[in-house]
């Protein structure tokens, strides 16, 4: 491994993602993020980490602005009485 490969915890993933230590569980239990386990405890390595961000980015369309990558979620409408 090189030397200058820097090897983060799961407090300090979530102190850079932004996110809750459970949301990280969350992530690695669906297999959605790149982790490695050391004994019991998880690691994450910032370049892995890194590629893996940019991949939830999702496609740039033409302006330039990400596209969104799934639906956003609402109230579905009612039905009409009658």
């Amino acid at each position: 491994m090189a030397s200058s490969e820097e090897i983060l915890t799961i407090t300090e993933l979530s102190a850079h993602l932004r996110v809750h230590p459970t949301t990280i569980y969350r992530l690695l239990r669906e297999g959605r993020i790149p982790g490695f386990r050391v004994g019991s405890a998880w690691r994450f390595s910032r370049a892995a980490i890194e590629v893996w961000e940019h991949g939830q980015a999702g496609p740039i369309d033409g302006d330039g602005e990400s596209a969104p990558t799934r639906k956003a979620k609402g109230r579905k409408p009612r039905k009409a009485a009658g």
